[in-house]
């Protein structure tokens, strides 16, 4: 299914195609002495759709003037990561231009996340305040209904064990 063209409305094509995701993640600098293993919350918008449709991805782009496109294999995915872009741009759109049902839901949801992971930018996660872990846990679990599909998460269990350090 392609997304049209015409009509082109940035809040339908996140409705449909959008999604706020949230996600604890493991990463191993091998590069470095001993490969050390960093964890952290990554927060992102993402909007997918078939490659045919990378033209519409980006204008999204240039609309919202922030994020990249890519293509890999059949799918076209328009993404934000920045953390500043995310509460600059993103967080602001969806607030001026609301979502409707469980997508708006979702985005509520995402927003608290978008909102700790923010004040704590630049903070190594062990330093962060035990309540904001436990919080981002609890965001985590309440994002898992709005999704379509639902995986068990890698790394929760060492969140957990890092709210138990703090």
């Amino acid at each position: 299914m392609a997304v049209k063209k015409s009509n082109f409305s940035i809040v339908d094509l996140a409705n449909n195609y959008g999604c706020f995701d949230l996600q604890f993640r493991k990463d191993t600098r091998h590069e470095r002495t001993n490969s050390p293993t960093y964890y952290r919350w990554k927060i992102q918008f993402v909007i997918t759709a078939p490659k045919e449709s990378v033209k519409v991805l980006e204008k999204v782009a240039k609309e919202i003037g922030c994020g990249s496109v890519s293509v890999i294999k059949e799918q076209a995915r328009f993404s934000v990561q920045k953390i500043d872009d995310i509460v600059d741009t993103i967080v602001l759109y969806f607030t001026k231009h609301p979502l409707i049902g469980s997508k708006k839901k979702d985005f509520l949801v995402w927003q608290k996340a978008v909102t700790i992971i923010w004040k704590n930018k630049g903070i190594y996660l062990s330093k962060w305040k035990k309540n904001d872990l436990i919080h981002l846990m609890e965001i985590h679990k309440v994002m898992a209904k709005y999704k379509n599909t639902t995986k068990k998460p890698k790394w929760i269990e060492m969140a957990q064990i890092l709210t138990k350090k703090v």
